[in-house]
């Protein structure tokens, strides 16, 4: 299931970000669609990092996206009873590392094209995406499983040995 969906995700976002870089001129915007003034589809390209730091050094993370990538796939191939929510936080990990780093290593920069803009967030992509909800289910687990180890266990019923009845 990790390859399966990290592979479909990582279709998803370049197929994305070649549609929009083809359907909108660079920092164009198709307004009215698909929530007028609250949520738009706008074309960015980020040199950087998250939310544009960093401008020019994107580079520089290509062996930390290469080491997340790795490493979500090892550790989901090797912990195969962990929750499922688990193994889909490191696909989503996985595609969206791989998906940035694409368009890092080929374009030189991040394709970004959902802008909210009724609070004016910094414009993001499908990989961005993944990222971000990989971290909530990773957190969401993280913190289930910490209150499920602090549940006291229910005792154990004694049975009688044979003879002391």
């Amino acid at each position: 299931m990790f390859l399966a969906l990290a592979v479909a995700l990582l279709v998803l976002d370049q197929a994305v970000k070649l549609w929009v870089a083809q359907a909108i001129p660079r920092g164009g915007s198709i307004h009215g669609w698909p929530f007028p003034g609250f949520f738009e589809l706008t074309l960015q390209y980020n040199k950087g990092i998250a939310f544009g730091f960093l401008q020019g050094k994107g580079k520089l993370l290509s062996p930390i996206a290469i080491a997340i990538a790795g490493g979500t796939g090892w550790y989901s191939f090797r912990h195969p009873k962990e929750p499922i929510l688990t193994h889909i936080a490191m696909a989503l990990l996985a595609s969206g590392a791989i998906g940035n780093l694409i368009d890092r290593i080929f374009r030189d920069q991040v394709t970004d094209m959902f802008w909210l803009r009724k609070i004016n967030f910094p414009v993001f992509n499908v990989a961005d995406s993944c990222i971000t909800v990989a971290t909530f289910l990773l957190i969401f687990t993280w913190f289930t499983a910490s209150e499920q180890a602090q549940k006291p266990k229910p005792a154990l019923a004694e049975t009688p040995t044979p003879g002391t009845e």
